[in-house]
């Protein structure tokens, strides 16, 4: 089956779901195919669309953006530009500056906005989207994140980072020929956000039972199946082969949806997700340049396994013994290095120091339980 196949094979399952929690239909368009961008032009003449705005940056323009906008062009549709305005450091990040500089350039006469890029790009298009009631596009330049389908939007808002609920994309239209020749720390950044979901999944039946917190079997299996799939073709993503960036672009959408399915992050977001937000922000404040998302997600998914086997020995609760459940650090240490991401903190850029804070806070930036939780709030509490 193609993704749309699927998409309408989970909706139905979840519409017959009987875990209780509310489950929203995913009504999304996706190309994940050669020459995918070709289809846009047919799509936004479908949809009646005559005036749209791309948005794209100074890698991403050359990447896709420009041809995007001559196809459009050429189909007679009119189009606006925006070219995303670099920091002080060379960076484009989805903070307040980055939302007022889409809003700028957007005009109420446009009828949608095409986010021609990668997560940053994404964010803030479909944050802009949401407020302004436009429809989102999408246009993935490289396999990194899981976000591309997400509704959430994770901005940093006065140092803050924060995920506000916005728009998933109406359609997804990822290229193969230009996932291919995305730089290869990109496909490892995407890999490394699907092995956070080791974590995320076992936390995620950690708050089911200890938190009481909404559990859907239907997106668990769907993010289950993904994180498998990458990983039996980690060979493939390795080598940014053709079969291994359409394996993990597939992945990365395949757990996005299952997020939306059941308008939650909990799938996919677990204590791994919380530190790694946690250095986002330190390094920001530290001045230092931005890390890849999924980089920072798959170390801290190998320094959390180590804490949660501990757990698994140290507490008396049984569910934490599904945190044997997890490959060893070690593990997931070589499948990072065999894609070519980093491995340590070190590499990240990420000091000691701010391991430590991590550990000892990034829990209080989520309300949602984890293993993470429970280490600080009463393991290490209990231990005073």
């Amino acid at each position: 089956m193609n993704m749309n196949e699927r998409i309408a094979a989970w909706n139905e399952e979840a519409q017959n779901c009987t875990c209780g929690h509310d489950h929203r239909l995913v009504e999304m368009q996706v190309y994940l195919e050669h020459g995918a961008i070709q289809q846009l032009p047919g799509y936004l003449s479908k949809q009646g669309y005559r005036h749209v705005t791309v948005v794209y940056d100074r890698f991403t323009g050359p990447a896709a953006g420009h041809e995007v906008v001559k196809n459009i062009r050429e189909a007679g549709v009119y189009v606006d530009e925006i070219c995303m305005p670099e920091n002080k450091a060379g960076d484009v990040i989805a903070d307040e500056g980055g939302i007022v500089q889409v809003l700028l350039g957007v005009k109420q006469e446009s009828q949608a906005i095409i986010a021609a890029g990668s997560g940053t790009i994404h964010d803030l298009v479909r944050f802009v989207c949401s407020k302004m009631n436009k429809p989102f596009l999408s246009v993935p330049t490289a396999a990194s994140v899981d976000g591309f389908t997400s509704a959430g939007a994770p901005l940093i808002v006065s140092g803050v980072k924060q995920t506000f609920q916005a728009v998933p994309p109406e359609a997804i239209f990822a290229d193969i020929d230009i996932l291919e020749q995305a730089p290869q720390e990109m496909n490892a950044a995407g890999f490394g956000d699907m092995l956070g979901k080791y974590t995320s999944l076992a936390d995620w039946v950690v708050s089911r039972d200890l938190g009481g917190e909404p559990f859907c079997p239907v997106a668990y299996r769907m993010t289950e199946e993904a994180l498998t799939s990458c990983v039996e073709h980690v060979q493939g993503i390795a080598e940014g082969r053709d079969d291994g960036v359409t394996v993990l672009m597939d992945a990365l959408i395949a757990s996005g949806i299952s997020m939306l399915i059941i308008d939650h992050s909990r799938p996919a977001s677990g204590g791994e997700h919380h530190l790694s937000h946690r250095w986002e922000m330190d390094l920001m404040e530290a001045g230092h340049k931005p890390v890849f998302h999924g980089a920072k997600v798959g170390v801290a998914c190998a320094l959390l396994t180590v804490k949660y086997k501990d757990l698994a020995q140290k507490s008396e609760e049984p569910i934490f013994r599904i945190y044997n459940n997890l490959p060893d650090a070690s593990q997931l240490i070589a499948w990072l290095e065999q894609v070519g991401g980093p491995t340590t903190t070190e590499q990240l850029g990420v000091s000691m120091e701010m391991v430590e804070h991590a550990f000892t806070t990034a829990h209080l930036l989520r309300d949602r339980y984890t293993g993470l939780k429970y280490i600080n709030e009463i393991l290490n509490v209990g231990s005073k």
